[in-house]
């Protein structure tokens, strides 16, 4: 069972969601996608926004008069790069559309502030609806079996008590953006499938065929969550045949 065991060090200052560009549709208006995510009281106005931003501007007109520029901190003007763009992916519930349809594209970052502002004001999995996934996988890969990246791949999954979802999710998002597995060429992405009784969480591969690099993944994986019990690797082309993980053999276990 997944004990909820990892740290990682927040940045001591957090955007603004609603700052950020490409968040937002035209004229500032917040797009569909990213209002399934974010609480509502986590919304400003469009009057809040240009109050803030009059304040904003005012502050930096009282900035640049100023003569002690020494008592800025030079780290709070820096961003810190990931080795990679990360997208995240909303699955919404909609039965009346295609899979296709229902999967809609939050955001993408790329620095750990962006990231951090990021999943500080949307909804973790315990928030959202039954039946909806959260993906969040490297810019260029489509969360889907049939990507060129994804399809001769495969998953590590875990499944655990719907009250550990919400820090076993952000733990395996901070394995993938931190780069913690030796073998981060392979690592696809991941997902959190939210469902009745139980939540599962996957991370994907490129090749299955990788033995040495799906079975390291696995390992460290396991140890990084604290996990006890074994768990399992799926090949894609495999579940698609069942259209299901559930009775789909397992390729590699650890």
């Amino acid at each position: 069972m997944y004990s909820g065991r990892i740290a990682f060090q927040k940045p001591s200052s957090l955007g603004r969601l609603h700052s950020w560009p490409d968040r937002n549709g035209p004229n500032g208006r917040w797009n569909n996608s990213v209002r399934a995510v974010v609480p509502a009281n986590n919304y400003l106005s469009q009057q809040q926004q240009q109050n803030e931003n009059e304040t904003t501007e005012q502050s930096q007109e009282l900035a640049e008069q100023s003569n002690a520029p020494e008592s800025i901190d030079p780290e709070c003007l820096i961003k810190h790069p990931l080795q990679h763009t990360w997208t995240l992916w909303y699955l919404e519930v909609d039965r009346t559309k295609k899979w296709t349809d229902s999967m809609n594209e939050v955001t993408s970052f790329s620095t750990v502030e962006d990231f951090w502002s990021l999943f500080n004001h949307i909804r973790g999995p315990s928030e959202i609806k039954v039946g909806g996934d959260y993906m969040l996988f490297k810019s260029h890969i489509r969360p889907m079996w049939e990507d060129d990246a994804n399809k001769h791949g495969g998953r590590w999954t875990i499944s655990m008590n719907k009250r550990l979802s919400d820090k076993c999710w952000l733990d395996t998002v901070l394995c993938l953006i931190g780069e913690t597995f030796e073998h981060s060429d392979q690592i696809c992405g991941a997902t959190v499938n939210v469902r009745q009784k139980i939540d599962k969480i996957s991370i994907w591969t490129a090749d299955y065929d990788n033995r040495a690099a799906v079975l390291d993944i696995g390992r460290t994986y396991k140890e990084r969550l604290g996990l006890r019990e074994n768990i399992y690797y799926q090949m894609h082309k495999d579940t698609m045949v069942k259209l299901s993980s559930s009775g789909t053999k397992s390729t590699y276990t650890v």
